[in-house]
């Protein structure tokens, strides 16, 4: 995990953690829509709202930041798998995921697309994290989708694009929220698109899943 440069220091002060906090925030704004590739020390700086020296104080490098930020998004992005539950009712944990899910694109927009352009430029700064930690979280929760299938739970399905297919669903509404705005229209485009689109979605991928709804009629 990458260490700001201040808090090598013995004792950080309440004043270095506020700069460090305003300097990762100025980064999520520029990596978020620039990328790793086309963002810069000085942009960054000009949206800290501080000199390029004192910035390099807290970060010496580009990478550093990027790097910060890239491990809090991959902790934060598990999350939501973590708490699914094999215990749990299989209804009741998806519907609880495709929900928490959302609420992370509504709630941390630009986290989102910082790892989506991440992926995008071929993940040269996480592919071990892929390869590793959640390569082995998602392969543990498709032992969990397989096992309802077998207890006759849920319907038999590929959970790795179950999970796949959750995740492209419900961050698309974070990576391309201009077009879902602009393609809603005024009235829809509000706060309440995302509770349709959770209501849309558990339906989908629910009802799909139900052994329920493949029972064929008498």
């Amino acid at each position: 995990m990458a260490i700001p440069r201040a808090a090598r220091t013995q004792r950080r002060t309440r004043i270095q953690e506020e700069k460090e906090e305003q300097i990762l925030e100025a980064a999520l704004d520029v990596f978020s829509v620039s990328g790793f590739r086309g963002s810069t020390i000085d942009q960054i700086a000009e949206v800290a709202g501080m000199s390029k020296p004192n910035l390099l104080y807290y970060f010496r490098t580009k990478e550093a930041m990027h790097r910060a930020l890239i491990d809090r998004v991959l902790f934060t992005w598990l999350e939501p798998l973590r708490a699914f539950n094999a215990e749990g009712n299989p209804e009741s944990e998806i519907r609880g995921y495709i929900r928490r899910k959302l609420e992370m694109a509504r709630d941390f927009p630009r986290e989102s697309r910082l790892f989506a352009n991440e992926v995008l430029q071929g993940a040269p700064h996480i592919e071990d994290e892929l390869k590793g930690p959640l390569k082995e979280l998602v392969d543990e929760k498709a032992r969990v989708i397989r096992a309802w299938a077998k207890a006759g739970k849920i319907v038999k399905c590929d959970p790795y694009h179950l999970i796949f297919s959750i995740w492209s669903t419900t961050q698309h509404y974070a990576d391309f929220d201009v077009q879902v705005r602009a393609v809603l229209g005024q009235g829809h485009s509000g706060e309440g698109r995302f509770e349709d689109a959770a209501r849309f979605l558990e339906q989908l991928f629910v009802d799909g899943l139900s052994v329920r709804a493949k029972q064929p009629v008498s």
